[in-house]
């Protein structure tokens, strides 16, 4: 619980971060690593739930091997929001997101303000099967002042909230749930193959409710 620095201040990084604000939020709890496809296989399993795509080659993707560390990818925002639901948590905000991305000061990495490299995050990457995504918590030097794994690079994450572009300007100052309503939603962190801009721990992307990527998945 407690106030932190959102976004960023005009003229730093894109418009949709501006302004920067201090928020305050209540306290929460968040998952220390992206959904692993081990986890979101056993939801599969006992919610009877449609099997996401394989990324990493023909058949489904129970028949990989060697990925049940990976994070799941190729999930939709609905596929996202079932999971929580079956394991009784939810996603989270765009606030508590950022929060446990960067910690209190505003800071753009989620490590600081050194520069991003390989060893803190998995970026700017080309598809390479099974070897592309890193195994969840690879990454340590990458943790955020919370120990919160791979905010930057790997998948890009759903949240819960709608995303408008604007939303940063009129936003509430304690415990912000993003617009009331939207076309698209929220997604952070970056990914894999994302530029070091976008890994950043104030950038935000945005995605409507079907879209399935090898780039995407949760926590």
């Amino acid at each position: 619980a407690g106030q932190f620095l959102m976004g960023n201040p005009e003229g730093t990084g894109r418009a949709d971060e501006w302004p920067q604000r201090s928020i305050y939020l209540d306290a929460f709890q968040i998952d220390q690593v992206e959904v692993t496809n081990e986890r979101y296989l056993a939801f599969v399993k006992d919610a009877g739930h449609r099997n996401p795509p394989n990324p990493f080659g023909t058949g489904n993707l129970q028949s990989a091997e060697g990925i049940e560390q990976l994070p799941v990818v190729q999930v939709t925002w609905y596929d996202a929001k079932s999971y929580c639901a079956w394991a009784n948590k939810r996603l989270p905000t765009e606030a508590e997101w950022e929060k446990s991305a960067r910690g209190v000061d505003g800071r753009p990495f989620p490590w600081g303000k050194d520069p991003a490299t390989l060893k803190r995050a998995n970026y700017e990457q080309e598809w390479d099967g099974e070897h592309t995504l890193y195994p969840v918590g690879t990454h340590p030097l990458g943790d955020s002042p919370f120990g919160v794994k791979d905010m930057a690079g790997n998948v890009r994450e759903w949240v819960q909230d709608w995303y408008d572009p604007d939303y940063y300007k009129d936003m509430p100052d304690r415990n912000p749930k993003g617009p009331e309503k939207g076309i698209v939603r929220s997604i952070r962190g970056g990914s894999w193959h994302s530029p070091l801009g976008d890994i950043r721990a104030a950038a935000r992307g945005r995605g409507g409710f079907a879209l399935q990527t090898h780039g995407t998945g949760f926590r």
